[in-house]
């Protein structure tokens, strides 16, 4: 059997190296237009900022090393121009001429290109993509050449602001312009804000709703960046506003694909011409949650994909699930990461999901050096399945992102993240853990215990005495800021003054800072006869979203 790959990377190359450990004897060749066959893409702007020190460190095999290794012939510098199936048949251009290779099994993984905005100035000096290696120099030599003390990122996702944070690293001054109301697009907007206000106390200039509209040399030197509003200077420009996938040459030889150009694949990465496989960040997945078909360009899912394709070509039985979107991102040192699906997607499939907000230690309170850690959960109305989970903090967040994704795959519900016994010691977590939380707090929503109310629905809450709103944090939390038309009592003086200044006739809206308290305080009326809702994220969370500030780092368990 010979097998021919377009492209390595991460399908390319874990299909190559997963086919010989299954066939010994089979024929393997892989094509790299480029370079480099296999090189860690998602360290490229650690490599900028100096992170990651040494070039080499970036590449994972090279052809040499999957020789001796794998016996797989990698044959970089070598693009594959034509594909012609019914010959079984591909066409390769090299610098000593173009050649035909004949093929029995085609996995194509050619991934994605960066988007270029149609705007006008994108080709000019100082101007940069991120994709590969050969970029990732382009931009260090040109920061090492030029010395710009200013940059501009157009785009605020996971590269614009890895890019951003490595910039900064080296003393530039980073503006990030992103056309979004929010940064990192599979975060919702409440759980963006976090992100916001801590980049901006950073020192980067983060500006949300600007879309680019043009590019242009100043007469002194420096490009200056027309945005949606205005406009910004800066000595370089990196154009970070999403990927596409790259399958001009899927298209040309007749594979169907979808009106964004990703290729059409069943779960067995066939793709709709036989003997032809499709991999990686060229081609469509189906959403593991909402069923839907999607595009979600990530390594782990490429990896897995290769794998699955290099497993049917050998007659095994193996079957791509879909992909439910688990990332995470670094940013200084905060970690974000999420999984699953978030409001908006939820929304667009008709899910009949409710959503709370937590917020808990990364590990024990008493033990120093903890940090909280803001969740959003997702979860299927009636049976508490868990759809999706975003989280955003500093120590822990990786983890407890991990465990929810693992959740969402086998199909666990809240029920079962209040059983799970994860690893506990002071330095690590808390006895009750993070994710067990999410689970009780979704069970007691559930089984009736409690009902929320959010932060976006506090506006809309009468201030005519129809409802009571009730604040009931300590007096010093509440000196650093409150609601409007939230009278105070402090949870631990609502038993003695619950009766005198509360009437049991009119519903009770609550809320404290995290929202720990004011489960506590409904809890505790809806024994006396009242009729509570809890602020699910708290003063925290509405101080967030609606006053772009991040409150001081504590939750309901040491109020200060």
């Amino acid at each position: 059997m010979k097998v021919l790959i377009v492209g390595g990377v991460a399908g390319g190359a874990s299909a190559a190296a997963r086919l010989r450990r299954l066939d010994e004897k089979a024929q393997i060749i892989v094509f790299e237009r480029g370079e480099y066959v296999s090189f860690a893409n998602c360290g490229l702007p650690y490599y900028i900022g100096g992170e990651i020190a040494e070039k080499g460190d970036l590449t994972l095999q090279t052809p040499a090393s999957f020789k001796a290794r794998f016996n797989v012939d990698v044959r970089v510098n070598s693009e594959v121009i034509a594909v012609h199936p019914v010959q079984k048949k591909v066409s390769v251009r090299t610098a000593q001429g173009d050649y035909e290779e004949e093929y029995d099994k085609l996995i194509l993984s050619p991934g994605a290109a960066p988007a270029v905005p149609p705007i006008p100035g994108t080709d000019l000096e100082g101007v940069f993509t991120l994709r590969n290696i050969p970029d990732t120099e382009k931009i260090k030599e040109y920061v090492e050449q030029h010395q710009p003390k200013t940059a501009c990122i157009v785009g605020a996702g996971y590269i614009g602001l890895e890019l951003a944070e490595n910039l900064m690293a080296l003393g530039l001054q980073v503006t990030v312009a992103e056309m979004a109301d929010h940064v990192i697009a599979p975060l919702d907007y409440d759980m963006a804000c976090d992100v916001h206000t801590y980049a901006r106390k950073k020192g980067l200039n983060l500006i949300l709703g600007a879309g680019v509209e043009g590019i242009a040399p100043k007469a002194q030197g420096g490009l200056e960046v027309a945005l949606t509003g205005g406009t910004v200077e800066a000595e370089m420009v990196i154009l970070s506003v999403g990927v596409r996938p790259d399958t001009a040459l899927a298209k040309e030889a007749g594979l169907a694909c979808n009106a964004r150009g990703a290729i059409l694949v069943d779960d067995r990465m066939r793709t709709s011409i036989e003997d032809i496989y499709a991999v990686g960040d060229a081609i469509e997945i189906v959403n593991f949650v909402t069923g839907e078909k999607g595009y979600v360009p990530l390594a782990g899912p490429a990896n897995k994909q290769g794998r699955i394709a290099a497993d049917n070509i050998c007659g095994l039985e193996s079957r791509y699930k879909g992909t439910q979107g688990s990332s995470v991102l670094k940013l200084f040192d905060m970690t974000v990461a999420m999984t699953g699906v978030n409001e908006k997607s939820a929304q667009a499939a008709g899910l009949n999901y409710d959503k709370v907000y937590t917020f808990s230690a990364s590990h024990a309170a008493y033990y120093p050096g903890g940090h909280g850690m803001s969740i959003k959960t997702l979860y299927e109305k009636g049976t508490g399945r868990i759809l999706g989970a975003q989280i955003v903090g500093f120590d822990g967040v990786d983890k407890r992102c991990d465990v929810l994704a693992t959740a969402i795959r086998a199909g666990m519900t809240a029920y079962d993240l209040t059983e799970l016994e994860l690893c506990y010691a002071p330095p690590f977590g808390s006895a009750k853990d993070p994710v067990n939380f999410v689970g009780y707090v979704i069970e007691n929503t559930l089984t009736g215990k409690v009902k929320n109310f959010f932060w976006n629905d506090v506006k809309n809450l009468p201030r005519d005495g129809s409802v009571q709103l009730l604040d009931v944090r300590t007096a010093s939390e509440r000196k650093r800021g409150f609601i409007e038309g939230f009278m105070h009592i402090p949870v631990d003086e609502l038993r003695e003054r619950a009766q005198a200044e509360l009437d049991p006739s009119k519903p009770v809206y609550v809320h404290c800072h995290s929202g720990l308290r004011s489960y506590i305080a409904c809890r505790m009326l809806a024994g006396m006869g009242y009729d509570c809702y809890n602020l699910s994220g708290g003063w925290r969370l509405y101080d967030s979203v609606m006053n772009d500030h991040r409150a001081k780092d504590h939750g309901c368990y040491d109020p200060k």
